[in-house]
């Protein structure tokens, strides 16, 4: 393991390697100060430039982007009360009033420095448990897979839309494009409509795009194109006093923790856990009735968690080949397209590619950092951009960045497809999440489906005697219906009160 580890250290460390994260957190930053864009659409949009890197550099420029979005989003949120990304929402409570009080500078100095911390300490947590979590899922065959696809599948079905309902709808949307295109054990053709494009199956980079980037910049169009309130505050030092450091440190490690342990949940993201920790942070503190009129700890508290969901989420990405987040299902894409296969024989036939990933993790955060602190002057001004220019220059990077992929104007007109539709389900409040999950693990649940019954001789019952693959069905269930049940009994709790 050290030796597989020294010799990761020395390819990341390469100078071009270095650069290509240092440009990944930049454009990351930029991203997810960008208010209407988020991490989601910054992976996105650089997945098809990563893909003409060759060995892990790719993955390495993604790792740049997931962390550098995560924490842009907390610029704008402080600056102008306009979070970038959803995971900075529970930053504006307080580190807006910070900023009508002249204390900008001082809040984005913690912001930074909460989300470096936070980051790094879930890398560390990712370095540690991993490599355990891989030994147990060796276990897994084709029935626990199966299993597994599915609780992935309802944990982020269930928590990605207040309507459980539609959420399930948005996944079986995937799971029928994953159908499209040759049927793997039999060879038959399914719903490619006699063209040759769709006998591979979906694209997914066009997906993804259309999903995330397309139909939001529909959805920025359609709304007014103003510019919203904007801080004149001029910023100068921006770390942290040591102080401050120790005041609100920890804050720091709790919200650091959640956060990975959040993040290691399949179907979370940073949202939930930045709330989470702003939560606990003021249930804690001696105060609590001062969280909302400008508190430190308001700050370091969601961004230090939302930061920490970044290594979480690549736990079970690595260990179990389950997507931690929305973000981590962009890079299971872009992994599986440069030929790795996150799961547990990961860690035993190529360690080198996992622990590039953990180390490259560490990079990318101290890049986010120093980036954060030497760039707080020139990122508070992008809040300053109009939406009316903003919005054409996602496009453009829609169109080009598709076209670029495979040269093919049938990837940008699936992209377009995909994006209208996308955009008319988000105005029926459907969450795109589940779409894209059902799409990538929709291949997983029909191959260890199949290879199931094969073994069992056309018995269901065999997801049933292994306990692994009972229990994850179990969770899985309940996960889906008990919201649904409480719904019901509140319900018919209010009914009676009412009459």
């Amino acid at each position: 393991m050290l030796s597989t580890l020294f010799s990761v250290i020395i390819e990341v460390f390469q100078p071009f390697n270095l650069l290509v994260v240092f440009v990944g957190s930049f454009v990351g930053i930029f991203v997810g100060a960008m208010p209407g864009l988020s991490s989601i659409m910054g992976l996105s949009l650089m997945l098809p430039l990563t893909l003409k890197f060759t060995g892990n550099t790719g993955i390495l420029m993604l790792l740049g982007v997931f962390c550098g979005a995560i924490y842009g989003g907390s610029i704008t949120a402080i600056l102008i009360k306009t979070p970038g990304t959803a995971n900075s929402a529970a930053t504006v409570l307080d580190g807006y009033p910070l900023t009508q009080k002249g204390k900008a500078a001082q809040a984005l100095g913690v912001s930074t420095l909460a989300s470096t911390f936070g980051g790094i300490f879930s890398a560390v947590m990712l370095l540690w448990t991993a490599p355990l979590l891989s030994k147990v899922a060796l276990s897994f065959t084709s029935p626990e897979y199966f299993s597994l696809a599915i609780f992935g599948l309802s944990m982020v079905t269930s928590l990605s839309s207040k309507n459980v309902t539609k959420g399930l709808i948005s996944a079986l949307i995937g799971l029928m494009l994953a159908t499209v295109g040759m049927d793997a054990l039999t060879g038959v053709k399914r719903f490619t409509f006699h063209t040759s494009y769709l006998m591979g199956g979906i694209a997914m980079v066009p997906v993804l795009i259309g999903l995330y980037a397309f139909s939001q910049g529909l959805a920025n169009t359609e709304q007014k194109m103003g510019d919203g309130e904007h801080t004149k505050e001029k910023i100068r030092h921006t770390f942290p006093e040591w102080t401050v450091i120790r005041k609100i440190m920890p804050t720091l490690l709790r919200s650091s923790l959640i956060g990975t342990m959040v993040g290691a949940i399949p179907g979370t993201g940073g949202d939930i856990a930045s709330w989470l920790a702003y939560n606990e942070a003021r249930r804690w503190d001696k105060h609590p009735e001062e969280f909302g009129t400008g508190r430190l700890e308001g700050v370091a508290a969601p961004e230090a968690a939302n930061n920490a969901v970044s290594g979480g989420a690549l736990i079970p990405l690595l260990t179990l080949g389950i997507p931690g987040d929305a973000g981590t299902a962009v890079m299971l894409g872009a992994m599986m397209m440069q030929g790795i296969v996150p799961g547990p024989l990961l860690f035993t036939s190529e360690a080198g590619k996992v622990y590039t990933i953990i180390v490259g993790l560490f990079v990318a955060n101290i890049f986010m950092g120093l980036l954060g602190f030497m760039g707080i002057r020139l990122f508070s001004k992008i809040g300053d951009i109009s939406n009316k220019y903003l919005t054409p220059i996602v496009f453009v990077f829609c169109i080009v960045g598709t076209f670029a992929l495979n040269n093919s104007i049938h990837d940008v007109y699936l992209m377009m497809l995909v994006g209208i539709v996308a955009f008319f389900l988000m105005k029926l409040e459907f969450p795109m999440p589940p779409v894209i999950l059902g799409l990538i693990l929709g291949n997983t649940l029909e191959k260890n489906l199949q290879r199931s019954l094969m073994v069992s001789k056309g018995s269901f019952a065999i997801f049933f005697t292994r306990p692994i693959s009972m229990g994850l069905l179990i969770i899985a269930f309940l996960s889906i219906f008990l919201p649904l049940i409480m719904r019901i009994v509140k319900t018919k709790v209010k009914s009676p009160a009412a009459s």
